[in-house]
C-alpha cells in the first residue's frame, strides 16, 4: 500500500482525476424500512437538483468480512473539483436533506479523496 501526499505547499490540490465522497449511515434501530427508502430516493435526487454532482452510486452493506461496525448503506459521489464539492455540502438542498436523514441516524461516515492520479 503506497500514499501519497496530493497537496501543493500552499495545501491545495494537484490532482487531475475527480473528487470522490464517500458516505456511510448507520442508520438507528427504530428506523423503519420506508423511512430508508425516503432517505435513499431523496439522496438520489440530489443529482438532479445539485448541479455539481458528477455521478452518484449506492448500495447496501454486503462484506463478508464483518467490519461493517454496523454501517449499512453507501453513497458515493463524485465531483470535478474540491469547491464543486465544498458548493454542494453548502447547497439548500444538500442542507435540506440533511434535516430529513439527520434524526434518524446513529453515525455517519464520511471519506473523500481524488482518484485518477
Amino acid at each position: 500500500m503506497s500514499f501519497t501526499n496530493n497537496t501543493d505547499a500552499a495545501g491545495k490540490s494537484n490532482q487531475r482525476g475527480n473528487l470522490v465522497h464517500m458516505v456511510s449511515f448507520k442508520f438507528k434501530e427504530s428506523v423503519t424500512k420506508e423511512d430508508i427508502k425516503k432517505v435513499e430516493t431523496a439522496f438520489a435526487g440530489l443529482q438532479k437538483k445539485i448541479p455539481q454532482i458528477l455521478s452518484y452510486e449506492t448500495g447496501t452493506n454486503n462484506s463478508p468480512e464483518g467490519l461493517d461496525k454496523g454501517f449499512t448503506h453507501g453513497f458515493v459521489l463524485t465531483f470535478h473539483s474540491g469547491q464543486d464539492r465544498d458548493d454542494y455540502l453548502i447547497h439548500p438542498h444538500h442542507k435540506d436533506f440533511g434535516k430529513l436523514v439527520g434524526p434518524l441516524l446513529e453515525d455517519v461516515f464520511v471519506v473523500d479523496f481524488w482518484n485518477g492520479q
